[in-house]
C-alpha cells in the first residue's frame, strides 16, 4: 500500500502526538512534582517539572505573558499547517515534509498542554499527585495550563574556571534544562533542515541553475537574429 505525501504527514504528526501525551499525561497522574526516576543511571532521568513558558524550560512573565505565547503559538501552529499543505501540493522532498511536520506536531503537542491541561488536572505539588478531571475543577483556565517537562540528560557536570566571563567559578551541568519529547520533535525538525537543506532543496536549486544556463545559450543566437 503505497502513502500519499500528505497520509504520511498525519501518520508522523499523530505519532509523535500520541507518544508527547501519553508520556505527559502518565507523568502527570504518577509523579509528584520534582520527583526524579533514573532511567539510565544519572545520565538519563525522569524528571517532573512544570513549564508556564516556553521550550526547554523558557518562561514567559505573567498571565498576559503566557496568553500571548499562547496566541502566537496558534498562529505558529495555522501557518505551519498552511505551509505543510503547500509543499504537499508542489510535491516537495519527503524529508521537507517529515521536518515541518516534526515541527507542527511539537507545537501541537505544548500547545494542548498549554489549552487544556488546566482544565483536565488538578494542581501538581510536591507532596500530591495530580487528579485527572477533578470534582473542583482543573487548577487553571483555558490558554493557561502548564507544559509537563520530564526529560532530563546531565550527561556531565563540572565547574567553570575562575577566569571565565559572567560563570566564572559557577557550578554547570550538561545537559541541564528539562523538556519533553514535543521539545524534541521542533528540535529535530529544525536541526534536520538546516543540515540537509542541499539535499532536501537540490531540485529547486538544480531547475534554477538549468533555466540560467538556458537563459545563457539562448541569448547570443537572439543577438545574431536581431
Amino acid at each position: 500500500m503505497k502513502f500519499s505525501l500528505l497520509k504520511k504527514s498525519i501518520v508522523l504528526v499523530f505519532l509523535v502526538l500520541l507518544i508527547d501525551q501519553i508520556v505527559k499525561i502518565w507523568i502527570k497522574t504518577h509523579m509528584t512534582l520534582g520527583q526524579e526516576i533514573p532511567v539510565l543511571g544519572n545520565w538519563f532521568i525522569l524528571h517532573f517539572t512544570e513549564n508556564p513558558g516556553m521550550a526547554f524550560g523558557l518562561q514567559f512573565g505573567g498571565n498576559y505573558g503566557k496568553l500571548m505565547l499562547s496566541l502566537f503559538r496558534i498562529g505558529a501552529i495555522a501557518f505551519l499547517a498552511w505551509y505543510i499543505i503547500r509543499l504537499i501540493r508542489q510535491k516537495a522532498n519527503f524529508g521537507v515534509v517529515a521536518c515541518f511536520s516534526l515541527i507542527f506536531a511539537g507545537a501541537m503537542g505544548n500547545m494542548i498542554d498549554s489549552a487544556f491541561y488546566g482544565l483536565i488536572f488538578s494542581n501538581s505539588s510536591f507532596f500530591e499527585v495530580a487528579q485527572a478531571f477533578p470534582p473542583d475543577g482543573g487548577y487553571g483556565t483555558f490558554l493557561h495550563g502548564k507544559v509537563v517537562d520530564m526529560l532530563y540528560f546531565p550527561l556531565f557536570s563540572g565547574q567553570f574556571p575562575s577566569w571565565f566571563p559572567v560563570w566564572g567559578g559557577q557550578q554547570f551541568s550538561f545537559f541541564d534544562p528539562v523538556f519533553n519529547i514535543a521539545d524534541s520533535s521542533v528540535f529535530i525538525g529544525v536541526a534536520s533542515l538546516l543540515l540537509f537543506q542541499r539535499k532536501y532543496f537540490k531540485g529547486e536549486t538544480r531547475t534554477i541553475g538549468e533555466t540560467e544556463k538556458e537563459d545563457v545559450e539562448i541569448s547570443p543566437e537572439t543577438e545574431e537574429n536581431n
